[in-house]
């Protein structure tokens, strides 16, 4: 008769709790979320007596973190290097054995001696003061979330580390019953909760055997009926994690079994698979009370990955063998291991001479045989390798991607060239290509091949770096740079040459041929330029200037270079660079015309001046002339035959005068034809402004 889940829950796996039922777990979170949600972060103060405590009380509530006083509950420190005696507190912050868990925000004078101040103390962050509330809780969440992905960091080494402790206890441990045990209990330590349990289940669907359980090393193969267990019956069902929180109200408990778990206190349940060979044939059950109240999703995560782990240690395991009545088990897999081991000497001998790595891993990828070439680059002798998880044999910096090439040649399919970073015996690190796929599907055994790509990886990453800084170096250019093959196909055109033709790059390269950017005839005129050595030497041409071919069919003046580039010899493609000359020529246009301007006003002056002059000397000689002409008339009669030549003579000097006149009054330079093509100085239109 097996016990009921009352009697039970002090010795198995019982427990239930709020339940995310069927939850497929997601991706491990980048920061470690506290288990204990219902308490926030908390930061100190130091020196307590410090000037910014009411500053930091309202920020703290604002940043989401709870201000506390010591270190024991502290997760940051604010550091107030502005305050009156701060060093005694401060060298017990650094004394604290919690030092090293602790994130520091430091406040300092705005100086170079205040920030100099901090810097032994490398803090997450430095704040001047005087300092805003808005900026200091923006300080404080920033510093939190350090603090949590730091914590995040840690936890995922730490779990990474038992992972890897435990899959080396798997692959080498025969007592499996204590490893089980063994399991449990650093489960339950890790995670701090009152019990951990492995579940296989029975012959038939309504039984289970715990097998082993953290808090009780003498408890194994207790069986109990699993009607009374609704989500180990759940994970079977649904062959997914079963997590259960606000365990003594979740619906996936009966009544009686929300009672039982409220008297034990306990608060969430989790219940993970052992999938073996594609069944659910067994549970790893967990339940969480006192100060833990749920189990996050990283923990989840990494609960997952131990449950798989766990399932393939006991694939052929004595104790499910037990559990099925299968006493022969454990004699039968050794003589098939021996029996496996001697299959492979003929796949040994070949492997020796081959230059690659080489590795024969089996089902829980343990190493078989690792070839001379693999051990000389792993550093590490042939003899140690064997037997060992391939984990510990190469030290992987990323396990994840280990983990799923070998897992994906365990279900048969084969993967190659994956770049796997590992460290060597000797500590040195290298970047390995891997090659997977299944030996023989019956024994589950895969085959690793590796070869050492670090230095290839090294120049593909400085290769690719000199192309980004040289392909950013081109765009950033001002100027058009255009490049095409022999053919006029274009194969680059910068940002520099969208802008001065209208296209855009894509539209080029798929599109155009280098010579609809010219007129016609004048890319063929270039290129014969460039073969020839008159402009610059053979395979360049000189500044130059040509004419390009706008989108919108505007023809844009540009001062132009170019060259042939060759490999070995043989012309491979042309590159120009194009300048703008369109702003430079209106603004020659416009300083040519403001010299013509200034040279017809320097005319103009000129001759104002010499009218000037010649009507001031003309005036004086001209008045004496008509003068004497007036007298002379005056003196005779107009029956005198002198009188008409004399009054003619007066006539014309006035006409003269006249004209001395309009002289005096030139202002502008204004021209008329004379004789032939002979020009004059045209009086009227030159004097005409005047009247």
């Amino acid at each position: 008769m097996a016990p009921d889940r009352g009697a039970f829950e002090s010795d198995c796996p019982g427990g239930a709790g709020a339940c995310r039922v069927g939850r497929t777990p997601p991706l491990a979170p980048t920061l470690h979320v506290p288990s204990s949600l219902e308490f926030a972060l908390g930061i100190t103060l130091v020196p307590p007596a410090s000037p910014a405590r009411e500053l930091l009380t309202v920020s703290a509530a604002r940043a989401g973190l709870r201000v506390v006083d010591g270190m024991e509950a502290a997760a940051l420190v604010l550091v107030d290097l502005t305050a009156p005696g701060n060093g005694p507190a401060l060298r017990a912050v650094l004394d604290s054995p919690r030092a090293s868990h602790i994130t520091l925000v430091a406040l300092v004078e705005p100086t170079e001696q205040g920030f100099a101040a901090a810097e032994p103390l490398r803090p997450a962050d430095v704040i001047a003061v005087p300092v805003s509330p808005h900026e200091l809780v923006f300080r404080l969440q920033r510093a939190a979330g350090r603090h949590l992905e730091r914590e995040g960091q840690e936890r995922g080494q730490e779990d990474l580390a038992l992972l890897l402790e435990l899959t080396a206890d798997y692959a080498e441990t025969s007592d499996v019953e204590a490893l089980l045990h063994g399991v449990t209990r650093r489960l339950a330590e890790k995670l701090d909760i009152a019990r951990a349990t492995l579940v296989m289940l029975g012959r038939n669907a309504d039984e289970g055997v715990i097998v082993a359980a953290s808090d009780d090393p003498a408890l194994k193969d207790l069986r109990i009926e699993l009607s009374r267990y609704p989500e180990i019956r759940e994970v079977m069902r649904t062959g997914r994690p079963v997590v259960m929180d606000e365990a003594p109200t979740h619906p996936l408990l009966g009544d009686l079994e929300r009672r039982a778990v409220a008297a034990r206190g306990i608060h969430a349940i989790a219940a993970l698979p052992l999938p073996i060979r594609g069944q659910v044939r067994g549970v790893l059950l967990l339940r969480a009370a006192g100060r833990r109240r749920t189990f996050t999703a990283r923990e989840i995560d990494f609960l997952t990955t131990v449950a798989h782990a766990t399932a393939v240690a006991l694939r052929n395991a004595s104790v499910l063998q037990s559990v099925r009545g299968q006493t022969e088990a454990e004699k039968t897999a050794r003589l098939a291991a021996e029996e496996q081991a001697a299959s492979f000497k003929p796949y040994q001998l070949f492997f020796a001479h081959v230059s690659e790595g080489v590795a024969i891993l089996d089902d829980k990828a343990s190493v078989l045989s690792l070839n001379p070439s693999g051990a000389a680059m792993l550093e590490l002798p042939a003899t140690e390798a064997r037997g060992r998880h391939l984990h510990q044999v190469t030290q992987p910096l990323d396990d994840g991607v280990l983990m799923e090439l070998v897992t994906a040649a365990s279900r048969g399919e084969s993967r190659s060239g994956v770049d796997v970073e590992v460290r060597t015996g000797a500590g040195r690190r290298l970047t390995l290509s891997m090659s997977a796929a299944p030996l023989r599907d019956e024994d589950a055994a895969t085959i690793l091949s590796f070869r050492d790509v670090t230095d290839a990886r090294k120049l593909e990453d400085e290769l690719r770096q000199t192309k980004d800084f040289l392909e950013r170096l081109i765009d950033s250019s001002v100027d058009a740079i255009i490049a095409a093959d022999l053919k006029g196909r274009i194969i680059l055109f910068n940002k520099g040459a969208e802008a001065l033709c209208g296209y855009t790059a894509q539209e080029a390269m798929a599109n155009l041929t280098v010579e609809q950017l010219y007129q016609p005839g004048v890319a063929r005129k270039i290129m014969a330029t460039l073969r020839g050595s008159e402009h610059g030497g053979k395979g360049r041409m000189a500044l130059t200037r040509e004419e390009l071919v706008h989108r919108s069919g505007e023809r844009v003046p540009v001062n132009m270079t170019a060259s042939l580039v060759y490999e070995g010899g043989r012309e491979v493609f042309s590159v120009g660079i194009f300048t703008d000359m369109r702003d430079r020529m209106k603004l020659e246009r416009k300083l040519s015309d403001v010299e013509t301007r200034l040279e017809e006003s320097e005319k103009s002056a000129v001759i104002v001046a010499l009218a000037g002059t010649a009507a001031h000397e003309l005036n004086q000689p001209l008045t004496s002339v008509m003068g004497y002409a007036e007298l002379l008339k005056r003196k005779l009669k107009e029956e005198d035959f002198a009188w008409k030549p004399v009054d003619i003579i007066y006539r014309e000097a006035e006409r003269m005068a006249e004209i001395v006149r309009k002289i005096g009054k030139i202002t502008r330079y204004e021209t008329k034809a004379y004789m032939g093509e002979q020009q004059i100085l045209d009086l009227d239109k030159a004097t005409s402004h005047e009247e």
